[in-house]
């Protein structure tokens, strides 16, 4: 069983805004595994490497038009 970290600072964006940073870590972690897989001529595994990585991309670039909008809505 694995006990989920609970954080110093709790505001109302910190689990969106550690979402974001996950996402966009997951993109450049993706980069490594893509290259290793086609270094050892593994192209499903590397196509599968690069779906997760759109995936992460996509997730981030919600995330951040979330955050901004939101942002937006508390400098009002």
């Amino acid at each position: 069983m694995t006990m989920e970290q609970k954080s110093a600072l709790k505001d109302k964006n910190y689990d969106l805004i550690h979402a974001i940073q996950m996402s966009l870590e997951n993109i450049y972690r993706m980069e490594t595994y893509i290259s290793d897989a086609q270094a050892r001529g593994d192209s499903e595994l590397a196509t599968w490497f690069k779906k997760i990585q759109e995936n992460n991309r996509k997730a981030g670039e919600q995330g951040k038009q979330m955050l901004m909008a939101r942002m937006q809505q508390e400098g009002r």
